[in-house]
């Protein structure tokens, strides 16, 4: 299953070549998680009072082409494969047909100590 979430590009978003500015390609990969696990009927602010927070372990990412000013995007994101305590997400985002960037994405559960805990029981395996 394939979640989409839009994104606008607004001037705050660009460089001074009115550029998407490469990190904020990893703020919308970002909302577009948040989204999704809203979509999945996990409450974070609820997990986080029972001491529960998604953490990113790792990205991997690549930057195909720019995106501007102004740009109409979606992030495409897939589950890829889930254990009892991590989840690993592919990413994508698109104008129109075209991928411009592309991350994979290794999220996992821990306590507000760091220490690894198992994923909220509607998503684990």
């Amino acid at each position: 299953m394939t979640h989409s979430f839009p994104v606008r590009v607004y001037y705050e978003d660009t460089d001074m070549a009115g550029i998407v500015y490469h990190a904020n390609y990893l703020k919308y990969v970002e909302r577009a998680r948040s989204d999704w696990v809203r979509e999945q009927g996990l409450d974070q602010n609820a997990m986080r009072e029972a001491g529960v927070v998604f953490v990113v372990r790792r990205i991997e990412c690549d930057y195909l082409a720019p995106a501007r000013y102004d740009d109409a995007l979606e992030v495409r994101t897939q589950v890829e494969s889930m254990t009892r305590v991590r989840l690993v997400m592919v990413q994508e985002v698109l104008r129109g047909d075209a991928v411009l960037f592309r991350a994979r994405v290794t999220a996992a559960c821990a306590t507000m100590e760091g220490k690894p805990t198992r994923l909220p029981a509607g998503l684990a395996p």
